[in-house]
């Protein structure tokens, strides 16, 4: 290997060691679900839950800039049973979209279920429609069997960030953006 090449790929290494740690802090790792509450209505199982600490000011850029930005929940129901593995009744998943008109300044959010997308004319209450779950209906109460135990365990994730042009191949670090909260558990008694 001529010695311009391997300064060239030591220059590269060296940037890319620069780079990637200071890119991290991109990366929404304290994002976590907070506010679960599992209750039923007359026919449901409903959940209510919400996503903290999960925009960061890269995130809220490319939100501004008109990048449609998915927040996808999953939600998982599952009736606890000793002595053997905890049966999973339901899986669930959730997507918030936010999209950012420029020209209408007007923000769209819009949920898997509903017709029609909620607009909001402030960044804060586009944000809350995002990361809040308001009563979604979990499973249908006939299929629980009276005085069992259950419990529903819920996750937030950042979809891949998709940018006009196939972009996302030269702004490599978009992936970073990318966060993914623990799983969090509620029970409860049927």
């Amino acid at each position: 290997m001529p010695m311009s090449a391997k300064r060239s790929y030591f220059a590269f290494l060296l940037f890319m060691m620069t780079c990637l740690p200071s890119c991290s802090l991109l990366h929404a790792e304290d994002a976590e679900i907070r506010d679960l509450l599992v209750t039923n209505n007359a026919t449901h199982v409903l959940l209510y839950a919400r996503v903290t600490n999960c925009f960061t000011k890269e995130i809220e850029a490319a939100i501004l800039a008109g990048v449609p930005t998915t927040f996808t929940f999953v939600v998982d129901l599952f009736e606890e049973r000793p002595r053997w593995f905890d049966k999973r009744l339901v899986r669930l998943t959730v997507q918030h979209t936010i999209k950012y008109d420029n020209v209408k300044k007007l923000f769209t959010v819009s949920s898997d279920g509903e017709k029609e997308p909620a607009s909001f004319q402030d960044y804060e209450s586009a944000k809350r429609a995002m990361t809040d779950l308001n009563g979604v209906p979990v499973a249908l109460l006939t299929t629980l069997k009276k005085g069992e135990s259950y419990y529903v365990q819920v996750k937030a994730k950042l979809d891949k960030v998709r940018l006009p042009l196939h972009m996302e191949y030269i702004f490599f670090f978009v992936s970073l953006w990318d966060f993914e909260t623990d799983w969090y558990r509620e029970g409860f008694y049927y």
